[in-house]
């Protein structure tokens, strides 16, 4: 029985992605123009003394055809991290420029992500099977995982799989904590001599995985156009009922681009950014009045109803709740066998004790269900698991709280009703805008440029996005160029480093300049469902952050 798929989905197999011209014109026969040897973006001593093999390579530019012959490349990729529309993309682009540099060429999926390459678990792909993922949003064809690959016995079993199948390439797809970890791979590689190369592509509907050579990580264009679209809805909805204050949490651990994005597409009536609480020292109780001042103005003018959006790590940014997650991260790291054999009220107690006295009076003033929050369990690299925390909820508590004051006082005589949501998986699996499936594929099919370079330790870079698609630049950048020391478990280690909203860059400037006449004026916007079908200038847009950053 043959499967059933939907109508669009269907439509959008026809799909042909665009390439940048380079890549269309010469597939991945094409020559790598080598620019200036290059540094880590910090900490370059310890960089490179760690990273001796791959440290300093040139940035990569392909352009014009090669006269070479490439011999077949057997590779082997995996999907790594959360999931982001494109990534299949990305898969078909690497298939399809590896059988452009030799038909013979092949590629393997390792399944489950790098687990997967650790047991050896794997599918071989061929034009059927990677003809039915085309355009179709998800990592379900084979799938993705959290395991770290960063131990030296791990990299000899990838090794060791690789060699049985005749592999000399690997491409790891993921965001910045993966392709960490693909550096520290191709470092190994090239130490020990494998033959094997190892490339990275940028991952991350978060949007913290870009610099000037990565201008977007893939992903983030299509999941900010889903949640974009959906508070579009409740605005509209809100705009209709007009009784109901919507506080709504967007995905975006350490970077608040998700949110910025979203508000520059939709004009709430307040948005917190994260990187100006840190700047500016706020205080949750500062986070919380100026809600409540937005609130109570919209009050005076009888509008009982608004959005707020809230980045997800927005916890992490308050100057006496980063202190306080420091601490525990750290004391928990360290005292993590004893801390899981007790039961609530007595890691509660535990906690109390071990904290600073500023960071103990920090946490014993958060509710309950929020303190149970901060010491659950640990995410991968034993730090405070963001995600898990409802801050949405906590600051309609706090919110409600002050409001009531104000009433009490005479200060306040309004009606705060108030409802929260969530939007983080609704957006990670969603069928790709035009422009990621265009941007996955050329990262896809960069990334095989790389590996008929014969080059190892690079992450695949498409730039110029601004432009159509045929005037995009095609290459790749050392992994170490993004390098960085960072406390993880309690101890430094070198990761790549997370890149922030700038302050002082044009898509916060333009949000700062506006956010006044939004809190107060019905001054919304309602993007609608991403377009597949019609215009250029609907259907191929990219974002208004990075529109903002080049032009």
């Amino acid at each position: 029985m043959s499967k059933q798929i939907s109508p669009l989905q269907k439509a959008r197999a026809a799909y042909k992605p665009k390439l940048p011209k380079a890549l269309a014109a010469h597939g991945s026969l094409v020559n790598a123009t080598l620019g200036s040897p290059t540094e880590s973006i910090a900490d370059t001593k310890e960089i490179k003394e760690l990273f001796p093999n791959t440290y300093g390579l040139p940035v990569i530019t392909f352009e014009g055809p090669t006269s070479e012959n490439k011999p077949p490349i057997k590779a082997g990729v995996i999907l790594s991290g959360g999931q982001a529309p494109g990534g299949h993309n990305v898969i078909a682009g690497l298939y399809d420029g590896l059988k452009k540099l030799n038909p013979a060429s092949e590629l393997y999926g390792f399944l489950g992500g790098p687990g997967g390459l650790i047991d050896n678990k794997y599918v071989k792909f061929d034009d059927a099977f990677i003809n039915d993922y085309r355009n179709t949003g998800g990592f379900d064809i084979i799938g993705s995982g959290r395991t770290k690959l960063e131990k030296e016995d791990q990299f000899d079993k990838v090794i060791a799989n690789c060699k049985s199948l005749g592999i000399t390439a690997l491409v790891v797809i993921g965001g910045d904590d993966s392709n960490t970890n693909a550096c520290v791979l191709a470092e190994y590689c090239l130490k020990q001599k494998s033959g094997i190369q190892v490339i990275g592509c940028p991952k991350t509907i978060d949007g913290d995985l870009k610099n000037d050579w990565i201008e977007a990580s893939f992903g983030f264009d299509t999941a900010t156009k889903v949640y974009s679209e959906m508070i579009g809805n409740i605005i509209r909805d809100a705009n209709s009922a007009k009784k109901y204050w919507h506080f709504i949490k967007l995905m975006g651990r350490s970077a608040s681009h998700i949110a910025l994005e979203c508000a520059l597409k939709t004009h709430p009536n307040h948005a917190i950014i994260s990187e100006e609480i840190a700047e500016n020292k706020t205080t949750l109780k500062q986070i919380v009045n100026a809600i409540a001042t937005v609130i109570k103005k919209r009050s005076e003018q009888k509008k009982e109803f608004g959005i707020i959006l809230i980045p997800e790590g927005l916890i992490e940014f308050v100057p006496e709740m980063k202190q306080l997650i420091s601490e525990l991260n750290d004391l928990l790291a360290a005292e993590a066998s004893y801390f899981d054999t007790l039961g609530d009220d007595d890691k509660l107690q535990f906690v109390n004790k071990k904290l600073s006295m500023e960071t103990s009076q920090a946490f014993s003033s958060l509710p309950g269900t929020i303190q149970m929050q901060l010491i659950a369990d640990r995410d991968p690299h034993g730090n405070v698991q963001v995600s898990k925390i409802e801050t949405e909820k906590l600051l309609i508590d706090l919110v409600g709280d002050l409001l009531r004051e104000w009433k009490a006082k005479g200060q306040y005589n309004g009606k705060f009703s108030a409802l929260n949501h969530f939007f983080g998986y609704e957006g990670r699996c969603a069928a790709p805008s035009n422009f990621d499936a265009d941007y996955c594929y050329s990262l896809g099919y960069t990334a095989s440029a790389l590996m008929g370079a014969a080059k190892s330790g690079y992450i695949s870079s498409v730039r110029n996005l601004t432009k159509p698609a045929d005037k995009w630049i095609a290459g790749g950048i050392p992994l170490t160029m993004m390098m960085n020391l960072e406390r993880r478990h309690g101890k430094s280690k070198p990761v790549i480093r997370k890149a922030l909203v700038e302050l002082d860059g044009k898509p916060f400037k333009l949000f700062a300049q506006m956010r006044d006449t939004w809190a107060v004026n019905d001054d919304y916007l309602y993007p609608g469902p991403i377009q597949y079908f019609g215009p250029t200038e609907v259907c191929d847009i990219t974002t208004d952050t990075i529109q903002l950053e080049k032009n």
